[in-house]
């Protein structure tokens, strides 16, 4: 368990190794609401025109929505409104990863299973933030975040073989989300009697 971020919103985005890269592009200085709104219209008129249901157009929508939200990852989210952010990164990733299944024939139990994934990822996030720690750095990378989520379901989207790779990302994303949690829940009691004891010999 890490120390949280001088700004929850941030920790709330669930960026991946891809939007990182990005923000350092433009050292916190992009805004990060509007290119995120931009993103969101963007995905929609993609997926309303059958781009997630063509193989060889997939790839498109979250390109696009990392080119666009990716830049803003570093800013400190410090806004009015900036707190929209994440939610809105969350509407985008779970419409492209459902469109994308359900356009390709995917068995809704299967797109279920991995959209239950996240929703366990992001919930126990939250409850993270509200204890003040937050999951290791290394959770993001293996985890890809929302960016990386949505790429890797394209590049299946395009290879065609959407239902095997639904079914083994599911699997992947569980089996890391799930086991981190436990081992960071099971660790908490630990790490809290450890720092009252330090806190009582100093």
């Amino acid at each position: 368990m890490a120390p949280v971020p001088s700004s929850t919103v941030v920790a709330y985005r669930d960026d991946g190794p891809l939007a990182r890269a990005m923000g350092l592009l433009v050292a916190g200085q992009l805004p990060p609401l509007p290119p995120v709104i931009a993103g969101t219209f963007v995905t929609g008129v993609l997926l309303v025109l059958g781009v997630a249901g063509s193989d060889g157009l997939a790839v498109f929508a979250p390109a696009v929505t990392l080119l666009l939200a990716g830049p803003g990852s570093s800013h400190a989210h410090d806004g009015r409104l900036d707190w929209l952010v994440p939610p809105i990164l969350r509407v985008i990733e779970y419409t492209f990863i459902a469109a994308c299944g359900f356009a390709h024939g995917v068995h809704p139990v299967l797109i279920t299973l991995l959209l239950g994934a996240l929703a366990f990822h992001h919930y126990d996030l939250v409850h993270r933030l509200r204890q003040r720690v937050y999951a290791p750095a290394w959770l993001s990378t293996f985890g890809l975040g929302w960016d990386g989520r949505m790429m890797v379901v394209s590049l299946v989207a395009l290879t065609g073989w959407l239902t095997g790779g639904y079914v083994l990302f599911a699997l992947y994303l569980w089996a890391l989300f799930g086991w981190e949690s436990l081992t960071c829940w099971l660790a908490a009691p630990q790490a809290g009697a450890e720092a009252a004891e330090t806190g009582t010999q100093d």
